[in-house]
């Protein structure tokens, strides 16, 4: 078993008190919030801080509520301390936004989602079959690019980390057009999450030193339905191969058709990867069509990397399956 690093443990109460102690700390601290994909990593040595910094004892980012902003639209406000089998289990959220609930609902087994929190789900580092080892192991191989070395072994000359986006709400916040509430020293900024994410495998965030994410915002659309699917090798513990989220704007009226749409497909890169065909539906679109044609395009946008354990034709070939699943499901509401 592998030894925790010594480290100096911080527990603020609020808020203010965790950005001031992180502004103090600086590169030296890390945040915990549930800790089960921080302390792993601190074990394996690809965190190595002087000071931990807890916030899961901060009740100012937890609560799930409805809040109509100054444009009139209601908006499922999540709080970044909210525990995944929480955010699952929200009878608000699999109303308001089914494909969060549904993601939040299978990212790791059920002692994961009862520490793990929302806000470290969005947070959560990206992962390499060649990273995500002891030092030992990644020793042995000369390191890599995201950790102590300068090569990157999945793509031969590759100058950017291609680690892989592991976190299954982040998709699914994507298609759900979420805002990202952040908090630093220097005040409080939102972003969208469709701009949160960025193709760096080290760094894969916009979050600046020493800032926090405390809440996501969902806008309310009464014709939109979502759906979340995942794949990977046993029902419950394992990291995504593919991860897939999709949203629909349907019409009114029989039979359904398709105004707007959005799917992303995700453990590919260190971002999710928006199907380009979906965002550029016409409305109107009958659904067998829309369904066709969205699978289809995923498949030819879409194409893995050996950045995760399984073999990659595989993985591509089961994009267009989970995308058609999805969004069957998703127009069955």
């Amino acid at each position: 078993m592998l030894p925790l690093p010594i480290f100096d443990h911080h527990r603020p109460r609020s808020l203010a008190a965790a950005i001031d102690l992180l502004a103090r700390l600086g590169s030296r601290a890390v945040v915990v919030a549930g800790g089960t994909d921080v302390l792993p990593n601190m074990k394996q040595g690809l965190v190595e801080p002087e000071h931990v910094v807890s916030i899961g004892a901060i009740d100012e980012l937890r609560g799930i509520s409805v809040e109509r902003g100054n444009d009139g639209v209601e908006r499922l406000v999540v709080g970044a301390g909210m525990r995944l089998s929480e955010v699952a289990d929200s009878i608000v959220v699999q109303r308001w936004a089914p494909a969060l609930a549904e993601a939040a609902s299978q990212v790791g087994g059920p002692h994961h989602r009862t520490m793990g929190t929302l806000g470290g789900n969005i947070c959560l580092d990206t992962r390499c079959r060649y990273y995500n080892q002891t030092h030992f192991w990644r020793k042995s191989l000369g390191f890599c690019l995201k950790k102590d070395g300068t090569v990157c072994h999945v793509v031969r000359g590759g100058q950017r980390c291609v680690a892989a986006a592991s976190n299954d709400t982040a998709p699914a916040l994507l298609v759900l057009d979420a805002d990202v509430h952040v908090l630093g020293a220097g005040g409080a900024r939102v972003v969208a999450a469709s701009e949160f994410y960025t193709a760096d495998g080290v760094k894969n965030t916009v979050l600046e030193p020493g800032e926090l994410v405390v809440r996501v915002s969902i806008p309310r659309r009464p014709a939109r339905r979502s759906a979340f699917n995942k794949l990977r090798r046993r029902g419950a513990i394992d990291f995504p191969l593919l991860s897939v989220a999709v949203r629909v704007d349907v019409s009114q009226g029989e039979p359904l058709r398709i105004d707007a749409a959005d799917v992303a497909v995700s453990a590919l890169g260190a971002r999710p990867r928006r199907v380009r065909a979906a965002t550029m539906v016409r409305p109107g679109t009958p659904v067998e069509t829309f369904v066709r044609d969205v699978s289809r395009a995923a498949h030819t946008e879409c194409k893995p990397l050996p950045n995760v354990d399984e073999d990659i034709e595989w993985r591509r070939e089961m994009i267009p399956q989970l995308v058609e699943r999805a969004l069957r499901r998703a127009v069955e509401g």
